[in-house]
């Protein structure tokens, strides 16, 4: 069978360059017939045009195999290769028909004028012919009608896609386009047939169960609103990926799936810097804490594509690494120098990591990081996310780390739990050793990001699969999300444009309503599936913000990311509170750099009168 089928592709490059030849003849025919009726004036004018002829078709094979548009190189009558043919006719008539019409006085000039636009137009002709033929010819192939909502460049790509493949299981009947401008657009044998308001009645006219949106650079709320419309009405909607999982940027048909919560929630396409990203990365050693984790896995497999002289990842999980590794590298055996196993409580065992590896740059995620478990246990919170941070800023300091990024949470911002507490006093440690080192020292604070392990989506998704109930704290609970490969970008383009002891805060966009994000969980499912409200946990907000009210924010170059500046706090109180009660944790967090050395004094007062 692949021989077969190489021998067939292989007979049609041959039949097309055939025709290409052909076709500049067949033009030089059809010009001598109309125009000259075959009676030059002049006997040498036959012997200069058949010249002409014999030239063009050699410098269109020749250079056709050398440009490899004979080769495979694009797909027949796609547009890469209907604009490479035109630009090779062009300029052969180019090439050739200047010299001869001003070497040669009687060389016919309509010849050079007409010949190479009849021969593009017979070529193009044929390439379309034969993909009518070949769509035509696949005509048992079942196809289902489908609406494009977008008829910008996506949708014509989606639509140019699906009418060129003779596989395609769809057939497009029309788009929908919000854009009154766009109205009556012809495109691909069918039309723009309205905007939102008449989605509905032309997917009824023309039996249509399917609409693929095609908006990449949709707001997110515009397409929940559009996946609610749908929904309502029993309509299937599938959605294109996002530039960023595109193979070259573009798009497959086998790559279009059902939107999802992550298509819901997530961020339209963020743009970033990638000069002053691998300014900072390429060429590097970098070390990511907590390379198990959702957020340090992701951040690993992103810092990878900048090609730094070492990747080094940290954790304390064994199957966490293994997967990463695997993910990364192809590759689970957990062999070499960059898998490193190790707790960031372990002050001389990350030394040992620094003096081995020498990092120059660290992304900081090792952390723990559900609210309710670390109500219950705080002192598991400070050894990890105070102690653990302020181990791992003191080694840094010690051997010399040129950018350091620590991941934070916008539970920070007015923290009323011990996450939200002991985050906050890593942003103040990290701050006060920006002001103390030569370095970038930095914190990124986002909000709750989609598929991370352990997430509110998951615990809804096992619940709906267990036939229920669903639990929701509160009817009026919102939160911030962000998909983890969105989120990750940002932090490593925070880590090129932040600056050092601030706290950097990526644009979240609008809160979302958890109810609303149950609903839609359930509705996908099929199910009638109960929901029930526990009551906010000790700690918990009922809405999130990502700034609290004493901090001011200020711009950065990125569009998506603002910073804000917090107090540092002297380590030398965090070294006062070896065994802090959950109180002294709280008041930690209001302790600052500038009154350091008598807070401390005052902390053991306080402690001998507890």
């Amino acid at each position: 069978m692949p021989a077969n089928r190489s021998q067939l592709v292989t007979f049609q490059r041959v039949v097309l360059t055939s025709w290409d030849v052909a076709c500049w003849g067949l033009a030089l025919l059809v010009l001598m017939i109309g125009r000259y009726n075959f009676r030059f004036p002049e006997p040498s004018q036959w012997r200069l045009t058949l010249m002409y002829l014999v030239g063009a078709i050699v410098l269109q094979v020749v250079i056709g195999v050398l440009t490899k548009l004979y080769r495979g190189r694009h797909e027949i009558a796609s547009f890469e290769e209907v604009a490479n043919l035109a630009l090779l006719v062009m300029g052969i008539g180019l090439v050739l028909g200047i010299p001869f019409t001003m070497l040669e006085p009687s060389f016919p000039n309509g010849i050079a004028m007409t010949v190479p636009l009849g021969a593009l137009v017979l070529m193009l002709a044929g390439r379309f012919l034969f993909r009518s033929l070949q769509r035509t010819s696949s005509g048992q192939v079942e196809t289902e009608p489908v609406l494009i909502y977008g008829a910008g460049p996506a949708g014509q790509q989606l639509a140019r896609m699906v009418y060129y493949d003779p596989d395609s299981p769809y057939e497009v009947v029309g788009f929908i386009d919000d854009d009154p401008a766009k109205r009556n657009l012809h495109l691909y044998k069918t039309k723009v047939r309205g905007g939102r308001t008449e989605l509905l009645g032309v997917a009824a006219k023309l039996g249509v169960q399917t609409v693929i949106m095609a908006v990449n650079t949709a707001p997110r709320s515009f397409t929940r609103e559009v996946a609610s419309l749908t929904e309502r009405h029993g309509l299937k909607m599938l959605v294109m990926p996002p530039v960023r999982e595109m193979i070259g940027g573009k798009a497959s048909l086998d790559q279009l799936h059902e939107v999802d919560v992550a298509d819901l929630l997530g961020r339209s396409q963020v743009k970033t810097d990638l000069g002053a990203i691998s300014g900072y990365l390429t060429g590097k050693v970098v070390l990511v804490t907590g390379a198990g984790g959702s957020i340090g896995s992701e951040i690993a497999k992103q810092v990878h594509r900048f090609n730094p002289s070492e990747l080094v990842m940290l954790d304390r999980d064994e199957s966490g690494l293994h997967g990463t590794q695997l993910a990364i590298y192809n590759q689970g055996l957990l062999d070499t120098p960059n898998i490193v196993l190790c707790d960031i409580r372990d002050r001389a065992a990350l030394d040992r990591v620094f003096v081995d590896h020498k990092p120059d740059v660290v992304f900081h995620t090792a952390a723990l990081k559900h609210l309710p478990l670390l109500e219950q246990y705080p002192l598991e919170g400070w050894k990890t996310n105070v102690q653990g941070t302020l181990n791992l800023l003191r080694a840094a300091q010690t051997h010399g780390v040129s950018t350091f990024v620590n991941i934070s949470t916008d539970k920070a911002a007015d923290p009323t739990s011990i996450l939200g507490t002991t985050k906050r006093v890593a942003e103040e440690l990290t701050a006060w050793f920006a002001g103390h080192e030569e370095g970038k020292y930095l914190s990124v604070r986002f909000g709750n990001v989609l598929g991370s392990r352990g997430s509110m989506l998951h615990t809804f998704t096992s619940q709906i699969r267990a036939d229920g109930p669903v639990t929701v704290t509160h009817p009026d609970v919102t939160r911030y999300f962000m998909t983890i490969p969105e989120a990750c970008e940002l932090v490593i383009q925070a880590g090129a444009v932040g600056k050092a002891g601030e706290v950097c805060v990526l644009d979240m966009g609008e809160p979302v309503k958890i109810l609303d994000v149950v609903r839609s969980l359930i509705a996908r499912s099929g199910k009638e599936i109960e929901i029930t409200f526990t009551g906010l946990r000790p700690g918990e907000k009922l809405h999130e913000v990502l700034f609290s009210e004493k901090e001011d924010y200020h711009p950065t170059e990125h569009q998506l990311i603002s910073q804000v500046t917090v107090p540092p706090l002297d380590p030398a109180i965090v070294d006062a509170e070896t065994q802090p009660t959950v109180i002294r944790i709280e008041e930690l967090a209001n302790i600052r750099a500038d009154r350091s050395q008598s807070a401390a004094s005052a902390s053991s007062d306080e402690k001998d009168e507890q």
